[in-house]
């Protein structure tokens, strides 16, 4: 059981290097960008200061600016939509390996020693458990680690994996649903990559 989890451990932990290095890939890219950008406004102002009169240098130099500003939105704009491009491909190549990871016994295993985390959290109170369909299989085992009353129910919108619990009389919710973990490194990931585009 303690190797099912270290194997969700060191996958998880794939994913969090995986990012890493796209994310550093992305800054590279973001740095690039920029730099062209100044070269090109640098050439161009310069080019045009020549060729206006002195009279005509301060609209030039305001024209210029509007310009700078609309390529530099529409830059960003487009990393913007490339990092979150980037973002939702790595997070659902996660999801699929995570749904194949459910069909293995070692991921079986994870989900009982789940069931057994919340069974503790509710101690001898009535709950009810809620599973992806294709888990009511393991219905049995879950329902053997629970003192209390427990009634294990198929959930739509648990779409990878894992159990949601919860019990009425504490009025909680124990999350241990894949979809929840792989939601939260997704958001850790938006948070913590790095990949401002300002």
């Amino acid at each position: 059981m303690e190797n099912s989890k270290n194997k969700t451990d060191n996958f998880l932990k794939a994913i969090k290097k995986y990012a890493d290095e796209q994310r550093s890939a992305m800054q590279t890219e973001v740095a690039q960008l920029k730099e062209e950008k100044l070269k090109e406004a640098t050439e161009k102002g310069r080019h045009d200061s020549e060729k206006y009169i002195k009279d005509k240098l301060e609209e030039s130099r305001n024209r210029q600016t509007g310009i700078l500003a609309k390529k530099i939105q529409e830059g960003q704009k487009k990393l913007f939509l490339e990092r979150a491009e980037m973002t939702e491909s790595v997070f659902k190549k996660a999801e699929e390996k995570l749904v194949e990871y459910t069909k293995t016994s070692d991921y079986s295993n994870s989900l009982v020693k789940s069931a057994k985390e919340v069974a503790k959290l509710f101690a001898d109170n009535d709950c009810v458990v809620y599973v992806n369909e294709r888990d009511m299989k393991n219905s049995d085992k879950i329902k053997a680690v629970f003192a209390g009353s427990t009634e294990v129910v198929a959930d739509k919108s648990i779409k990878i994996g894992g159990i949601k619990g919860f019990c009425k009389a504490m009025n909680i919710v124990a999350d241990e649903t894949l979809d929840s973990k792989l939601y939260a490194q997704k958001e850790w990931f938006i948070e913590n990559s790095g990949l401002s585009v300002l």
